[in-house]
């Protein structure tokens, strides 16, 4: 029988989906124009602290946000829980992230932009530095983390391939700064160990 790589991985205590390990990505700004921030029909996920972190930044980001993104926090706040029950970043027209700013034809995201221009010390929720990574509570402190994808990311797809940088690579900053530096070496040693067996 001819060994293969599970499907599902245990590092350090979060379950991952091994195409983390196997497909390649890294966004395309240049092709995309940033639209993962304005299609979809849900805010990005977000936890009760980054809430906090986000409302703490409000002064420093509103000037970058239209008049209709602050119609929607005057009226509902930074945050809503979605149909699935999930705290997640208000949303604009259905769509587009209340914290969507514009650059010609690019799409920012004005928490990362005043976190850059020093103006706040708050940078994005993870869950938006994580993607196309998705994150899963199971309950129970389980954890677990799938590649999410989606049409509009097909760019990032094709120059990941170019590049051949596998998506735990890509996302190395965000995954850090999720799980900690001795969670991502766990899991550097677990791609040697899996490359020794020839199982990547």
């Amino acid at each position: 029988m001819v060994n293969q790589l599970p499907p599902i991985l245990d590092v350090g205590g979060v379950l991952i989906s091994s195409d983390l390990l196997t497909e390649y990505f890294c966004c395309d700004y240049e092709k995309c124009k940033g639209i993962c921030c304005v299609e979809g029909d849900a805010g990005a996920p977000v936890t009760l602290d980054e809430i906090a972190g986000i409302e703490d930044s409000l002064d420093a980001v509103w000037g970058d946000l239209s008049a209709s993104a602050q119609a929607v926090i005057d009226k509902q706040g930074v945050a809503y829980t979605d149909k699935e029950g999930d705290l997640v970043t208000s949303i604009v027209r259905g769509k587009d992230c209340v914290f969507t700013c514009y650059d010609g034809d690019n799409c920012l995201c004005a928490l990362e932009k005043a976190y850059r221009q020093d103006k706040t010390r708050f940078c994005k929720p993870v869950s938006c530095a994580l993607y196309p990574i998705r994150e899963k509570n199971f309950g129970n402190g389980v954890i677990g983390l799938n590649y999410n994808r989606w049409d509009v990311c097909r760019d990032a797809v094709e120059k990941g391939k170019a590049l051949r940088l596998p998506l735990y690579q890509f996302l190395k900053e965000p995954l850090v700064r999720r799980f900690g530096e001795a969670w991502y070496q766990e899991l550097l040693d677990i791609v040697e160990e899996l490359k020794a067996q020839n199982l990547l």
